[in-house]
């Protein structure tokens, strides 16, 4: 599949913000079965300082300095992707959960591919003894790790409830894993947590999820959204898996991934820094629609 994607961020400030500096991730991946035919970011007013860097993780990022006054900042990306990712393998051809999580704590690179930096608590996704207890219940002793991360990923998608006014980003997981509600951000925190409560490597993915109108109903541009879903280590020989407990599924060609982290902290779309004061408004618009090649 080849996908075209536009994504547009605008903030409105009460007052005159005098300068900002920003960090944006949003540019697509090309790696994991993606290739990232053309991208470009978009700022109005213009930055006066733009630097381009790949962080540790492998996400790119883009930098921007705006020194001039202004109350509206639009942001915008254009990007066009191909993505066609294998298969995942038979899940019951995948180690025991067990060989798996002791590999991963053997590891001895630090690497960003290793699996070192995913088996520990981090700031949206602490251990807790109740997440560690729900996922125990998909992990019986000797099973295939990959077998017990699919069960896990379907039993987070049956018992919570899809809700975006129940949460927001500043939620604890905690809390959405009680009242078994949240959005696609928290049910991956909670798998995250889940699994490295049992001493396995889990990452989180934010990205993009192409959806389609219902039939008989058009398409609405800008009607699609930022996704986020977990990337769970299988061994050395699988490496990273990647699961999507919001829509009980592996993750295929529907999905575009921008950033890779410990949680949501890592891979935050935008942030930074403004001079101003007063509230602000944030809208945002995101389309993903199958290109058109001649």
């Amino acid at each position: 599949m080849i996908y075209d994607i536009a994504h547009h961020t605008t903030y409105k400030y009460d007052a005159t913000v005098a300068s900002a500096r920003c960090a944006m991730r949003l540019l697509p991946r090309g790696d994991r079965g993606q290739t990232v035919l053309s991208s470009k970011i978009e700022l109005s007013p213009s930055a006066e300082f733009i630097n381009d860097r790949i962080d540790f993780h492998g996400n790119r990022v883009c930098e921007a300095r705006i020194l001039e006054p202004h109350t509206r900042l639009r942001i915008g990306l254009a990007a066009r992707v191909a993505v066609e990712r294998p298969a995942p393998p038979a899940s019951a051809l995948t180690p025991a959960w067990e060989i798996v999580r002791t590999a991963a704590h053997e590891a001895n690179s630090l690497q960003a591919s290793s699996p070192a930096h995913y088996i520990y608590a981090s700031r949206h996704a602490p251990l807790f003894d109740a997440a560690t207890a729900y996922a125990r219940e998909s992990f019986s002793p000797h099973r295939p790790i990959l077998e017990g991360a699919i069960e896990l990923t379907k039993r987070i998608h049956a018992d919570f409830a899809y809700d975006p006014d129940a949460t927001h980003i500043a939620t604890p997981i905690v809390q959405a894993f009680d009242n078994r509600r949240g959005v696609c951000q928290d049910f991956a925190h909670i798998m995250i947590a889940a699994l490295r409560g049992l001493g396995l490597a889990a990452s989180y993915v934010s990205g993009y999820l192409r959806t389609y109108a219902a039939p008989g109903q058009a398409r609405l541009e800008g009607a699609d959204s930022t996704h986020a879903w977990v990337s769970v280590w299988c061994g050395p020989e699988f490496g990273f898996i990647d699961l999507d407990p919001t829509n009980a599924m592996a993750v295929g060609n529907d999905h575009i991934a921008i950033a890779i982290g410990r949680d949501y902290a890592d891979v935050s779309p935008i942030d930074g820094v403004i001079l101003g004061a007063g509230n602000q408004d944030l809208d945002v618009s995101v389309d993903v629609k199958e290109a058109i090649v001649a």
